[in-house]
């Protein structure tokens, strides 16, 4: 039975309706958009009705369509994971988890052991990258981002939500001050001292104006890309970092960093643990999740906030 069935199209079909787009249906495929337009195609002529309405350039699926989506996802998530419990059967308590560099150095990395204590049956691996990737990638389960939450198709979590500290090393202080420089007792201040930067300038200005300060002075100074970079340079003495508080709590907690200001910035960002929903299903997905949200509810914002209060210069 299952030769008579338009296999490609009907993956076809799954792909575009749960990412909303042929072009990432394409993306995820390797395939050209105009192969899917085809597929999408011949599948609603072989059915004789339409799966997709066009409405000011978007997909909406019809109601013929809504009701194929999901039980041909389901049927896919199973087809994959058949596939790969008899191709590679190690794979089966495989976990690939992609994140980005400074997550994974300065957070989760160093609370791994507890999970894999816990659950020594999977085999966790870890791979970093600034650039976004798709969880529905081979080899890759879940993924922890930082965005807006905006995940199109996707299952996210929202498990971490940093802020902003402007921070320095207790030396650099004392060689500003020697130089004549003010104490810093107001955000305006600190622009009289050197600033290191994100790599693309954005977060200095922001937390300066959500402080009523508006200078060009607050996009300059040496950049880096990633908040662990910022923080070495921050500790090198080379300048003042603004940074995410998860990533500066144990030198700042040590004395190696001191916070010049108590005020502390909300971003709009936050970290998500992000994945298809259907791999929700999967015990070692869930389990993750599970551990994930665990551990960040250990890191309470009361908790944290009183260490920091010991450091401010």
């Amino acid at each position: 039975m299952s030769s008579s069935l338009p296999l490609l199209a009907l993956r076809a079909f799954a792909e575009t309706g749960r990412l909303g787009s042929m072009k990432a249906a394409a993306e995820a495929m390797h395939v050209t958009p105009g192969a899917v337009s085809q597929q999408i195609k011949l599948l609603e002529d072989r059915l004789g009705q339409r799966l997709f309405e066009r409405q000011n350039r978007a997909l909406q699926l019809t109601k013929a369509g809504r009701s194929l989506l999901q039980p041909l996802l389901e049927g896919f998530e199973r087809i994959d994971g058949a596939w790969q419990s008899v191709s590679n059967p190690r794979r089966r308590n495989r976990l690939g988890i992609s994140t980005t560099a400074a997550l994974a150095g300065g957070w989760l990395v160093p609370r791994l052991g507890r999970f894999t204590a816990a659950h020594p049956d999977i085999e966790l691996h870890i791979e970093t990258t600034n650039r976004l990737v798709d969880p529905r990638r081979d080899g890759i389960d879940l993924c922890l981002r930082h965005g807006l939450g905006d995940y199109p198709g996707l299952a996210a979590f929202r498990f971490l939500t940093p802020r902003l500290l402007p921070v320095c090393s207790p030396d650099f202080l004392r060689r500003m001050r020697k130089r004549g420089l003010p104490p810093i007792r107001r955000p305006a201040d600190c622009l009289d001292y050197p600033l290191l930067q994100d790599i693309n300038r954005v977060d200095w200005p922001l937390w300066l104006r959500c402080h009523d300060v508006d200078d060009a002075r607050g996009s300059e100074g040496a950049s880096f890309e990633g908040d662990l970079l910022l923080v070495q340079a921050a500790l090198a003495g080379q300048g003042i970092a603004l940074v995410r508080d998860i990533f500066a709590s144990a030198e700042l907690a040590g004395g190696r960093l001191v916070c010049v200001l108590d005020l502390p910035w909300p971003g709009q960002f936050a970290y998500y643990l992000v994945t298809r929903p259907e791999a929700l299903r999967q015990r070692k997905v869930a389990l993750f999740r599970d551990w994930v949200m665990g551990e960040a509810a250990t890191d309470g914002p009361n908790d944290l906030r009183d260490r920091l209060r010991l450091t401010v210069a």
